[in-house]
């Protein structure tokens, strides 16, 4: 985005036991999304690529609330605005001009990487916000609105989905909590067509919060077989699991997938390829019984 630099901090983003580069943002003028970003050549290329084999691409950018959530209030370097609330609007209309363009590009599946809402389900990591000034109360509220607000109008035939991650790095993670005080507002006023929900660990808590799924299209991927080891699950564990989770939202709204992606950076984590694609089999063949 205009407007927008990433720049070197005193620190990066600490996982358990090991950190990120020390980059970051910063605001240095009114935010807003450029008609040349690269993001459109590369969207129109990766379609056009899977057009070629009958497939349809999913294409995946981060979310504005990841933005709102990791901008620090002393990294506004611009008499534009006066604090984080000041620059929501033009947030919310790069995104909706970022869809636009992409959806011109022949995108139809988006999907907004998310780690914002991970963070609001752990209160450890609300205690670090507030700590570097951010006002949690009604955070959930805040993050569904910006959602919203940028899915609002989209084309009827554009998919837009979320991956809600607690951390992907190294094999390791940052947030635990579940899904409970985000659910609501999580499931029931953002919008998105599906929800890619973490449930490889405890970490993630119960399916009680599936509740809050709306009866209709909208779909949720259970993550249930983790992308941090090698290790594969027990086939009729997982099956349990879904049978488990669907007492909470209806089976035919539920789907399988891996807990996240298996290498979020370039760091990867700490398995092989051999072992990826075993558990992408995996995660087809329970699929193909379950929903078969």
């Amino acid at each position: 985005m205009t407007g927008v630099e990433v720049v070197e901090l005193d620190h990066g983003i600490a996982f358990q036991g090991v950190t990120t580069t020390p980059k970051g943002m910063r605001v240095t003028g009114p935010v807003s999304f450029p008609a040349d970003h690269p993001f459109i050549a590369d969207a129109a290329f990766v379609v056009a690529e899977a057009a070629e084999r009958g497939l349809t691409a999913k294409f995946t950018i981060p979310s504005p609330t990841v933005f709102d959530f990791r901008l620090d209030a002393d990294q506004i370097h611009t008499d534009h605005y006066a604090d984080r609330d000041a620059i929501t609007d033009d947030l919310v209309q790069a995104y909706r001009d970022a869809i636009a363009a992409l959806y011109a590009a022949g995108v139809r599946y988006l999907q907004l990487d998310d780690t914002a809402w991970a963070y609001a389900c752990s209160d450890v990591e609300m205690e670090k916000a507030r700590e570097r000034g951010i006002d949690t109360d009604g955070i959930a509220e805040r993050f569904s609105s910006i959602i919203r607000r940028v899915l609002d109008g989209r084309p009827e035939d554009l998919v837009v989905t979320t991956h809600v991650c607690r951390g992907n790095f190294r094999s390791t993670w940052i947030a635990s909590g579940g899904y409970e005080p985000v659910a609501e507002q999580l499931l029931g006023n953002t919008g998105y067509d599906g929800y890619f929900l973490e449930y490889d660990s405890d970490r993630a808590g119960g399916f009680e919060p599936l509740r809050f799924l709306p009866e209709g299209d909208q779909v949720v991927v259970l993550g249930l077989v983790t992308s941090k080891t090698g290790e594969l699950e027990d086939p009729a564990v997982i099956e349990q699991r879904i049978r488990d989770a669907a007492e909470f939202a209806p089976l035919g709204q539920l789907a399988l997938s891996p807990q996240c992606g298996f290498a979020s950076t370039e760091e990867g984590n700490v398995l092989s390829e051999d072992e990826q694609w075993a558990k992408v089999r995996s995660v087809v063949d329970i699929a193909g019984r379950v929903w078969s």
